[in-house]
């Protein structure tokens, strides 16, 4: 695709370089085939970048192989050198989801005409346009909108709108839903031909819950697949030739439902699109990890037979869609397609990391300055800590990396209700192990050392920049709650030995530790709900033993919890959170409380007091894995018996746990 970021060197240009001596790039085969009237074009995406430019963990502080978009930016260069015609696209959130992200939100902060760092990157490495994600609306719309300034790229979202008409196509954008880019193909022999290539964004819908502090009164959203099939026609109409959705939404329900979170296969379905670019779930397609959806072939990455692709997350891949185009009466039309993806790092049998590209200077020179603010802002101390805080068994026992997020909320909470109507209400605290494992691998796990605690320690035990909530639930919902968090356990057979204990669909953020209450969990149980919330089996009773100061709770009782925003609004689906139940919204982010609480209390010692635990079950064992550093703290779970057993799965070390 001829621009001034692209290159124009057509197929028999290329062989000839080749022949000539120049460095051997792969030819992929469309390109060697393309005849007269065929083009080969090359989509690339990135998706979730979340403002990893470096290849750099700000929170372990240390170098990795693993992510940054200057890693990526080295296959971009390979795709350009190689293809007579390429764009690359990015399917959002990039603009949150790291230490330098808040350093620039909350400490530097946008003026008008300011340039934001990753913005700094992606014009560095040349995109042809982005959609918004959902975390994009994270630091609120101001500055988002000072962000996006200087892009040099449009940035475009069809489903979110200033302000509703009575369909989607009179309504006010808060930027443009789509974008037909007008470029130039360069056929087989060498003969170029005008193109007109349609994109249109999409952001699950869910911001209006997730932002609503930021967003409520300000902007609202509409459903995905009902936008898409208003603006498509339209499309077509302005001559698009193909069009790309840009869908910051992933693969889930295969029917359209309204409201739906993650859309794409619905999407895929709606007549006009030609290709999907997914996101927002963090993994790889083609991949495993969508077998057996209905519509999807996994393999090879289609959506009901168009290609379609989801770049991992932070630069961890770059998403590639081959279109082999022909040219018809003057109008283009995919005869063939291919998708692929293109890793970074690969993760050996030992466990190490082999980088498969080296970064990009001119990426890494865009933001060094920023950088290295960003390694000073999170070296900052604010206290120390008489225990290790770490997260490698948050999942299977009461936890200190858990237990320190629900002290602080609970001192935070207990100020704020003095002199109000809740204030003599039993106080509890709900918080969930965000880095533990999971899609992360091995090495996303939090592990703070006893001594100094830093802010890119707080940050590592509260990854996102959500704000303190209170809600106020009786009993019945308060044991839904723990309900809907004991999800996260595979039901276990009394007796069975080395049963897999959890369930790899849910997500450890919903797997909230409720502080204040004494609790057991029956792993013999059904889970009441499934891993997104819904009910499964309503009448399953997991949680047992439930008390406050050593009495039964009633259903009538009544409790404030302390939480965050994202929880209070309805995020996660759980009892007694669903946005109604609201009686404080704080001005402060659970990390700024942490900090608060940390500069306040000098020394921490944040040992679990191991309010929680699984019924007991004789002869029962269960398999658990975590992350090889593990096996430094195995002895000293509180209240379980751990074993190491040896290697888990892509680098997770393995134990047994006797129930």
């Amino acid at each position: 695709m001829t621009t001034h970021r692209t290159s124009t060197v057509n197929r028999r240009a290329f062989l000839a370089g080749t022949a000539a001596g120049a460095s051997l790039i792969a030819l992929h085969p469309f390109s060697a085939l393309a005849a007269a009237n065929q083009a080969h074009l090359r989509l690339m995406e990135t998706t979730d970048l979340h403002v990893h430019v470096f290849p750099y963990d700000y929170y372990a502080d240390r170098p990795v192989d693993t992510v940054g978009l200057a890693r990526t930016a080295a296959h971009i260069a390979d795709i350009r050198a190689a293809a007579a015609n390429s764009m690359l696209l990015d399917n959002g959130d990039f603009l949150q989801g790291n230490p330098m992200g808040d350093y620039i939100a909350y400490e530097r902060g946008m003026r008008e005409g300011d340039l934001h760092p990753v913005i700094a990157a992606m014009n560095a490495v040349g995109f042809d346009a982005s959609t918004l994600g959902n975390h994009e609306f994270n630091y609120g719309l101001d500055f988002l909108m000072k962000s996006l300034a200087g892009a040099a790229f449009p940035v475009i979202s069809a489903n979110i709108a200033k302000t509703l008409g009575a369909s989607p196509t009179a309504d006010t954008g808060l930027v443009k839903p789509y974008i037909i880019l007008e470029r130039t193909l360069t056929d087989g022999a060498g003969n170029a031909h005008p193109i007109k290539v349609g994109l249109i964004g999409f952001v699950p819908p869910q911001i209006m819950t997730w932002d609503r502090r930021h967003l409520e009164g300000r902007v609202a959203a509409r459903d995905i697949v009902e936008t898409a099939r208003a603006w498509v026609p339209q499309m077509k109409e302005e001559g698009a030739d193909i069009i790309v959705a840009l869908s910051h939404s992933g693969l889930g329900e295969a029917d359209h439902v309204a409201g739906q979170e993650n859309a794409s296969i619905p999407l895929a379905a709606v007549d006009g699109i030609d290709a999907v670019m997914t996101g927002h779930q963090h993994l790889p397609f083609p991949g495993p990890a969508f077998a057996d959806l209905p519509g999807v072939e996994a393999d090879k990455g289609t959506i009901h037979g168009k290609p379609a692709v989801m770049g991992g997350f932070w630069g961890s891949h770059l998403g590639v869609i081959d279109l082999m185009l022909e040219r018809d009466g003057g109008a283009w039309r995919i005869v063939a397609h291919e998708s692929a993806l293109r890793p970074i790092a690969r993760r050996n049998e030992d466990r190490s990391i082999t980088p498969l590209v080296e970064s990009q200077p001119h990426v890494l020179d865009a933001v060094a300055k920023e950088h290295q603010e960003t390694l000073a802002y999170v070296r900052r101390a604010v206290g120390k800590t008489a225990a290790p805080l770490h997260s490698y068994f948050a999942l299977v026992a009461d936890d200190p990396s858990v237990q320190i997020v629900s002290n602080a909320q609970t001192w935070y909470i207990a100020q704020m209700l003095k002199g109000t109507a809740h204030e003599g209400l039993p106080l509890l605290s709900a918080a969930a192990p965000f880095k533990a494992g999971g899609r992360g691998g091995p090495d996303y796990y939090t592990d703070v050392p006893v001594g100094d605690v830093a802010i890119k320690n707080v940050a590592d035990l509260y990854l996102y920049p959500n704000t303190v909530r209170a809600v106020r639930v009786n009993g019945a919902q308060l044991k839904g709650w723990l309900e809907r968090s004991a999800g996260m356990f595979n039901q276990i057979t009394p007796g069975a030995q080395d049963q897999v204990l959890l369930n790899p669909d849910f997500p450890s953020y919903n797997f909230d530790v409720i502080d204040g209450v004494e609790y057991q969990i029956d792993l013999s149980q059904p889970s009441r709900f499934d891993a997104k919330g819904k009910p499964l089996n309503p009448e399953a009773s997991r949680i047992v033993n439930l008390t406050w100061r050593g009495q039964p709770v009633t259903d009538d009782m009544e409790f404030v919890i302390a939480t965050n925003n994202y929880r209070a609004g309805g995020g996660g689906d759980f009892p007694g959170a669903k946005g109604d139940t609201v009686i404080f919204e704080g001005p402060d982010t659970n990390r700024d409380v942490i900090v608060r609480f940390i500069v306040e209390q000098g020394t921490i010692n944040p040992a679990a007091d191991g309010n929680w635990r699984f019924a007991p079950m004789p002869g029962t064992t269960v398999l658990f894995d975590t992350g090889p550093r593990a096996a430094a703290y195995a002895d000293g779970v509180p209240g379980l018996n751990v074993q190491p057993a040896g290697d888990g799965p892509d680098g997770f070390a393995r134990f047994r746990i006797a129930l």
